[in-house]
Parts: C-alpha cells; structure tokens; sequence
C-alpha cells in the first residue's frame, strides 16, 4: 500500500466508531468496559463476540475472528479489502488518495450518491402502493403465492402500478429531475424522447447491495399481458447484475454463521426458502451464475447448495455453476428438482421433510459433474476434463480433482496427471535461526544472514507456546521490548509472523496495530483482548518474563555444550573435552541459581 493510501484506512479509522458499525448487523450490550454480542461469522447461543472501543478492535472468542472496523467491514459483507475500503471511503467521505481529485471521479461519486437517494425512494413508493386501492390483484398474488406478510416486510416488496408516470411524479417531487431518474436505470425513453416508468403494472423485488442499500429492480407482471413475465433493472452506476445476488443481504448472517448457502433462480424461490427456515438462500439475477458471484458468495460460505429444475436446461446450468464452485475451492451439491416443480411449489405441496430427504439423496458437485460428463462423446469428455482441470484458480486444487475426475470418469490417472500437469508449488527455503543471524540492517529489522564458515551448534527446536510466551508480554508491554532483547527474548523467535511482529513493535510500540497483518494482527488483538491482567502487576509479570528468559537461556546452552561435549568426546580431544567440561559445569551452575 502508498503512503497515501495508508493515510487514508488511518483516516477512514479516525472517522468510524467500530462498535456504531458493528450494531448495522448485530445487537451489542456493554459489559465489563467491552461490547458483547452474538458472533456474526459462526452459530452461538451464548456471546462471544468481543468489541474493544478504545482500541477499535473486535475479537470473538469462539472461532478466533479479530481485526479493525475495516476487517469486520469486509467479513461481514463478503468483500475484498479493496472493495471494502472503497465503499467505507464513500461513506466516511475521506479520498483514497492524497493527490488532486479528478474532476470527472467527482461527479461520479456524486451521480453514485444521488442513485442511491432515488432507489431508496422508488423502494419506499413501491411499497406504499401495495396498500393501495390499485394493488388489489398484486395482493391477491401474494396471497395466492402463500407468501407471509413476515417476508412481505423483511424484503420490502412493492408493487409498480400499470400506470405510465407513477415514480417519475413521485421522484420529481422530491426534487430529482426525470433525465436523473433515467440514467439511473429508473426510468425509459422512447423513440420521441419521453420518459416514462420502467417497472409498470408489477410486483416489485428491491434488490440489495450488501451494505443494504437498493441498487436495482426485479419486477414480474401481474395480470393477463403480452409483456415478458420478469424483467430486471438494466446496468447502471451502482449495479452490475453479473456480480449481486438476490437475498444476499438478508441471508449473509445465516450463511455466515453455517457456512453454506441455498443458490437458486426466482426471486419467489428464494423468498419461500425463506418462509420455510432456509434463511441461507440467495437467488441469480436473471442470468446464469457468474464467476463474480461466486466469489461474493465465497466470501461468506465454503459449500453452497444448487438448486435447479430437473430438466436438461437445469442440468446443463447446473453444470457450469458447479465447475465455477469446484473451481473456487468450495464444496457443492446438485438438488434437482422432480419434473415441473420448482422449489416454492415443492416446498408448500410436499413440505421441509420431503426437501431434507431431497437434500441428502443429492450427489455432490464433482459426482454430478462426472456422471453428466460421462455421458458425452469420448473427444467431448476428453476436452471437458482438461478444461476444467486447468480452470483451477490454485494449482494444488487440480493435483486434488485429478484422481477424483479419472475415476468417475473412467480415465488412466497417470495419463491425466501428464495431460494436465498441475504447477509445482516450490518450496520455501529453510529458514536460518537468529542463532545465525547478525544484529540489524538500517531499518532496525534482524539481518537474515547465513552462519560463518566456522557455523554453530544448531538451536534446539523450542515449543511455539515459549515464543508465544514472550510475544504476550510484548504486545501488552510494548515499551519493554528493548528489555526482552537485552535478555534474548528475540532468540525464541522462530515463525516468520513472530519475526515481523517484534519487529514493527520494536519500531512503532503502540502504533504496531496499525502496520500488523494477517496472523501478527490476530496475535495482538487476541492478547490485547483477553489477557487483562491490571496494570500495577506490570513490574511482577516483567519480572517473571526475563527470569524465564534467562533461565531458558541457560538451558539452551547446556544442551548445545552437551552435544558439543558428545562430539568431542567422540572424536577423541582431551584437552578440549576438558575446556567444555568447566564450561558446561559454569553453565549449568548458574541455571540451578549458584550465581
């Protein structure tokens, strides 16, 4: 990251209270100097999910989740930290970077902003027309559907009167101009340039970003008509189909919390999923499933549940999402359904037993994917298998598929292993032990340097909890680091993750929080959270921590004058056998306390 933009999640963090955007997806209750809550990223029934208000931390004690507001930001939504720190930026109204602002990404930002006013405001008219005189027959449709009024209010749906200039009045009212509303995707315009309301005469489906703001329009016809049953916002300045999910929003928690999701077609089968208990489910918008959205719904969930109508359309849509799926690393299953059914119908006819033992009579992702292949001509599956082979996004994913791929497809799996040779991951060079390293380089970092020539003992391998020991003490006491290294604390350091967290504690002290990433943040968070031992035993734990440092010490060097020793002796040198014997008995002298 630039200087600037480290300037910028800086700011972006001055300017959000973790604990205000944690309440946007949660209920939190003080407790002990904290806020407590229900963890949003795993099933629990009693609070685990720790949020530290002074330091701008969360930390959940059930599944180890930690971060800043900007981390929490992302899990909670599925996004990359990109796309996160872009919508936080937006919203905190702080520039990703420090030069001249162009023009042009102004007005932009401010089109974006001015979109999301008037989708929020068509959502609000469509719903309050659904009470009205004229949408009588929308409600009757609901009602026929079994829809329950529950689920009517937690999507907002709404209904569009068969009326040509409905929203456009109520837009212009609030102060929108109707060239605003059609480049908004709210409005049409015809050969002779007048505008008029897209969504006419139709029931209405707000579709949600994961932020919850209204980004696009799903609409079915009710009534008698010669116009398409479904039609959908078109692309606009704040919505790509291609990359949202219908239900997303409302189901993140769900899916968050049991790792897996219900994907499905129809904005009504995802809403009777949701009736029926299934609150993980989220539906494609109009188009087949995309690589975009596969990866939102990865950022939630880990196994997803397909389902499609039994017919060959289904089977062949079925198909590519699964490859997209298995490509990404995650688990799915094929539920297809009974001919002329979809799941609403399923569901209200047959009911949750009959769609459990659907669920578990269905094949995974890869058995599904095979048995159709298998089906194929012989230079069909030949060219299916390599493709989707090399669709890997990680080459260890395809040494994993191809036993897997050959034996449901019959197939010689050392012939496919040389057909579709998977990259070699190479192997990280051994590691030197500080033992071999010399004082520090210009930043203040360790030197990673090679022993001399004349070499030395090799360290013993030390159990990571003595490393972590040490490491406890230093993310609380950060001013103590220099203390620790007088004592070698730094000689217990073998993980690279504890290399780079001393040494941007030794650099910055308590502003380490701000350069730590991935596990080093996780560490200091985690420590900074639950050990809260008071403050006035910080002389006695200092104390206790370089008696345990040097008396580790000591035995460090008493097993390396033993193997020493061992050597000589095997050798046959007196003298020197001799010289290491006093040495050996100083050394072990002073580690039982006589000096």
């Amino acid at each position: 990251m630039t200087h600037s933009g480290f300037s910028a999640v800086r700011e972006i963090k001055a300017r959000l209270n973790i604990a205000d955007v944690a309440r946007r997806y949660m209920e939190l209750r003080h407790a002990g100097g904290r806020w407590m809550g229900l963890c949003p990223f795993h099933q629990e029934k009693t609070p685990s999910f720790s949020i530290n208000e002074e330091e701008g931390f969360y930390y959940c004690f059930g599944c180890q989740a930690a971060g800043d507001v900007i981390d929490f930001f992302c899990k909670v939504n599925g996004l990359e930290f990109r796309e996160g720190l872009q919508q936080l930026a937006e919203e905190t109204g702080v520039q990703l970077t420090e030069y001249k602002a162009d023009p042009r990404a102004k007005e932009e930002r401010d089109f974006k902003k001015q979109c999301y006013t008037m989708y929020e405001l068509a959502k609000n008219h469509f719903r309050q027309n659904l009470s009205k005189h004229d949408a009588r027959e929308c409600r009757n449709y609901i009602k026929g559907r079994k829809l329950s009024p529950e689920i009517v209010e937690r999507f907002e749906l709404g209904w569009a009167p068969d009326t040509w200039q409905s929203l456009s009045d109520a837009l212009v009212a609030q102060g929108m101009t109707q060239k605003q509303a059609a480049e908004a995707g709210l409005l049409s315009r015809n050969e002779r340039g007048r505008m008029y309301d897209r969504f006419r005469g139709r029931f209405i489906f707000p579709i949600k970003n994961l932020s919850g703001q209204v980004i696009a329009f799903g609409g079915r016809i009710i009534g008698k008509s010669d116009q398409a049953k479904y039609i959908n916002s078109s692309d606009s300045a704040i919505y790509k189909k291609g990359e949202h999910l219908y239900g997303l929003f409302q189901a993140r928690r769900a899916i968050s919390a049991t790792k897996s999701a219900f994907l499905t077609e129809g904005y009504m089968d995802v809403l009777t999923l949701h009736q029926f208990g299934f609150e993980n489910a989220c539906g494609v918008l109009g188009t087949a499933l995309t690589p975009d959205q596969v990866k939102r719904l990865g950022g939630f969930c880990s196994s997803v549940d397909l389902i499609f109508d039994g017919d060959e359309a289904g089977r062949k849509a079925a198909l590519k999402s699964c490859e997209m799926i298995l490509a990404k690393g995650m688990k799915c299953r094929v539920v297809l359904l009974p001919d002329g059914e979809d799941i609403d119908s399923f569901l209200h006819e047959q009911g949750v037993e009959a769609f459990q033992q659907l669920l578990e009579k269905s094949p995974d992702g890869l058995s599904f994917c095979t048995a159709t292949v298998s089906m194929y001509a012989p230079r069909d599956v030949m060219d299916w298998t390599t493709r989707f082979l090399s669709s890997m996004e990680q080459p260890e994913l395809c040494s994993f598929y191809v036993s897997r791929v050959a034996s449901g497809l019959g197939l010689d799996e050392s012939e496919l292993r040389g057909l579709v040779a998977p990259k070699k991951v190479a192997q990280a060079a051994p590691r030197a032990s500080y033992s071999q390293r010399k004082n520090r380089d210009a930043s203040g970092n360790w030197n990673k340097k090679q022993g001399t020539a004349q070499g030395t003992a090799p360290r013993p391998v030390l159990a990571a909890s003595l490393e972590e020991r040490v490491l406890q003490f230093v993310v609380r006491y950060p001013h103590h680091v220099l203390t620790l290294e007088q004592y070698g604390g730094i000689e217990l350091l073998q993980s690279s993750w504890a290399e780079s967290l001393w040494n941007k504690i030794s650099a910055y002290g308590n502003d380490a929080a701000e350069y730590l990433e991935g596990k080093e943040k996780v560490f200091w968070i985690k420590h900074r959270t639950v050990d809260t031992a008071a403050m006035q035993k910080e002389q006695e734990e200092l104390n206790d921590v370089c008696m345990f440092l040097e008396r580790t010490r000591r035995q460090q060097q008493g097993q390396s004058l033993v193997a020493a020793m061992r050597h000589i002796t095997e050798g046959g040198e007196q003298d020197a056998e001799m010289d290491f014997l006093l040495a050996l008995k100083e050394s072990l002298g002073r580690s039982n306390g006589e000096y």
